[in-house]
């Protein structure tokens, strides 16, 4: 049996909230019974996009982190509910059922993701459901990944080597949002945003030019990268781990080197780096 679920590339995403559009033009006033109810016209995101401020001026940056259930395999709603209200198929999609699930408030407060929301009117927990009503009518993938103009989502069979998912799947790095609730989530991430440290590289004897193609050599926490400043003179190392030491290297043939440690309590800039000539 197939294994359906999504992979969000962090990387690739905009912020421009496509997939959010999307999900409540599909649902909003919308009825796809025994898979879902109506969405109301206020208080629920189905699809969320978190926004993550990172550093600080003058090098600040924005991540976005669309959110939607994680369609867990250990599903804390599932124990939540009552007479089976909350179910996995066999495709691994978990399903509230609107009817059976009438008056079980308790399902919302079950789930860590804080992805399922309370419709008042119709005293129904309610989630996405990864557009399982397309799905059984031969649609190929949901309307959130559908919509996105950044190829940032994925949508297929994990478990066919030959989807487009699976193929990303084993040449990336994926990882779960929040790993730490343990409910082991079956949507799953590449990207997202840890600390990253940044800096400007200047000739002492040349300030009015740009340090172009300087090795800066980072080191710490297992690892060792290499990359050359920008046509600014500029460098970045995304993918950082938190609260860690590291070190940078600056290197140019022809002048000394110069080395800076630091810790990632936070993000980090480290400003102009000025290195002379030997």
């Amino acid at each position: 049996m197939a294994r359906k679920t999504i992979l969000i590339d962090v990387n690739r995403c905009t912020g421009c909230y496509n997939c959010f559009l999307a999900c409540r033009d599909e649902h909003f006033g919308n009825d796809y019974l025994p898979y879902s109810a109506a969405q109301p016209l206020n208080g629920q995101f189905w699809m969320r996009i978190n926004e993550i401020e990172r550093g600080k001026f003058p090098r600040p940056k924005l991540s976005h982190i669309p959110n939607a259930c994680m369609h867990c395999e250990a599903a804390p709603c599932i124990s939540a509910a009552k007479n089976g209200a909350v179910y996995k198929r066999d495709d691994g999609i978990v399903v509230i059922d609107p009817e059976k699930a009438k008056g079980q408030k308790d399902i919302v407060n079950a789930c860590p993701y804080r992805a399922i929301y309370w419709n008042e009117e119709l005293e129904i927990p309610q989630k996405c459901t990864m557009c399982v009503h397309r799905l059984e009518e031969g649609e190929k993938m949901p309307r959130c990944v559908e919509s996105c103009p950044t190829g940032a989502m994925y949508f297929g069979d994990i478990d066919d080597p030959e989807s487009e998912i699976s193929k990303v799947t084993k040449v990336s790095k994926t990882e779960s949002f929040h790993p730490e609730y343990g409910t082991a989530p079956s949507v799953k991430y590449i990207g997202i945003p840890k600390r990253f440290v940044a800096g400007e590289v200047v000739l002492s004897d040349q300030q009015e030019e740009c340090a172009e193609g300087v090795k800066i050599i980072l080191e710490g926490n297992g690892e060792k990268r290499e990359i050359l400043s920008d046509a600014y003179g500029d460098f970045e190392f995304e993918g950082l781990e938190k609260n860690s030491a590291y070190s940078i290297t600056v290197e140019k043939d022809g002048y000394d080197s110069c080395k800076a440690e630091f810790f990632t309590r936070t993000d980090v800039n480290l400003g102009e780096i000025v290195i002379s000539p030997a």
